[in-house]
């Protein structure tokens, strides 16, 4: 997946490069930037100090000595004051300047922790949104995955207001199949099988034929097969058409990765999970019908039953189709996110 939300120790990490919120000295410090130096050992400290330092925004590269990533990218945020003194674009460059110096060194894969989120005071909700805008940005020209690392729960906010709604949204449409009554489910069994019941007479009724002396013969399963409705691989490629999207715009819209999409191309008969599923459907801006319609050819539907699935709902219920913000509110709830 491009970019992806994980709960993990950044040093434990086996991707081309972490990134290290450092201080302007690069000789170490408390939180993120102690701990990267203490899992990398001396050698580390000592390719720092011929560095000579590094300004708020820029970012400089290292080796990765004792851990599993080959470079360590240091690069030194802002400390909050105010929110009006420069903060929010000086944070923007520290993404940026750690991803171009990520694809210089051509790495394919990169872990970012929260930058200026701990001690420098960044209120995290906004730390957050600078993160996933900057790095989804880069993404959007660029081939390589971006994890943002995130050690506790604590250290993880999205904007107060929209998990307030998305959580009166969950209570609103929640269904707990785990607490429905015996005697609704049996009620509701009842109704469903006189619903198919007469679904299948009607059927049936109209298969017989006019003809009663010669009943009408039984298709066999080759001529069946014949008759199969069109696959997800294929609806999926028809509705990129039909929006006029190419596939590389589609599949990044969608932070599923170009081999990924590769296969389906190439496959009719993929079946994606259901995060993928869904991920195409927001790079496609689908409405909860169409939604359901392409979900459908992948053997998937919204339950009122999953967390998940109402969360998806409010945001194509509110036409919020930024694949980015929703696995925010997602990993938010612990829920699985969007993408490959």
């Amino acid at each position: 997946m491009p970019l992806q939300i994980v709960r993990n120790d950044i040093t434990k990490m086996k991707v081309d490069a972490i990134v290290n919120a450092a201080k302007n000295s690069l000789l170490g410090g408390g939180g993120v930037d102690g701990c990267i130096h203490r899992a990398a050992g001396l050698e580390l400290l000592a390719e720092c100090r011929g560095l000579g330092g590094c300004k708020t925004g820029e970012a400089k590269i290292t080796k990765g000595y004792r851990l599993p990533c080959r470079y360590v990218i240091h690069t030194v945020g802002p400390v909050w004051q105010s929110g009006n003194r420069g903060e929010r674009e000086k944070l923007v460059s520290c993404y940026r300047s750690s991803l171009k110096l990520a694809k210089e060194y051509k790495c394919e894969t990169v872990a970012f922790p929260l930058i200026s989120s701990g001690i420098y005071g960044y209120p995290k909700d906004k730390a957050l949104r600078v993160a996933v805008d900057t790095i989804s940005e880069f993404l959007a020209e660029k081939d390589m995955t971006v994890y943002i690392v995130i050690f506790d729960k604590k250290s993880y906010q999205i904007g107060e207001k929209l998990y307030k709604d998305i959580a009166e949204y969950i209570d609103d449409n929640y269904v707990d199949k785990h607490i429905d009554s015996y005697g609704e489910r049996l009620r509701r069994y009842e109704v469903e099988e006189k619903l198919l019941g007469a679904a299948l007479s009607k059927k049936a009724f109209s298969d017989i034929s006019m003809d009663t002396a010669a009943p009408k013969a039984a298709m066999s399963l080759a001529d069946e097969l014949k008759n199969i409705d069109e696959s997800f691989s294929e609806m999926l490629l028809r509705k990129i058409d039909e929006k006029g999207l190419t596939d590389a715009q589609c599949y990044r819209r969608a932070n599923v990765d170009r081999r990924l999409f590769s296969k389906i191309r190439s496959n009719p008969l993929y079946k994606p999970s259901k995060p993928t599923a869904i991920a195409f459907a927001i790079a496609l801006e689908l409405s909860l019908e169409e939604t359901n319609e392409l979900l459908m050819k992948a053997g998937f539907a919204l339950s009122p039953c999953s967390k998940f699935d109402i969360i998806i709902r409010y945001f194509i219920g509110h036409k919020n189709y930024n694949i980015f913000e929703i696995n925010e509110a997602l990993f938010a709830f612990d829920q699985s996110l969007l993408g490959a």
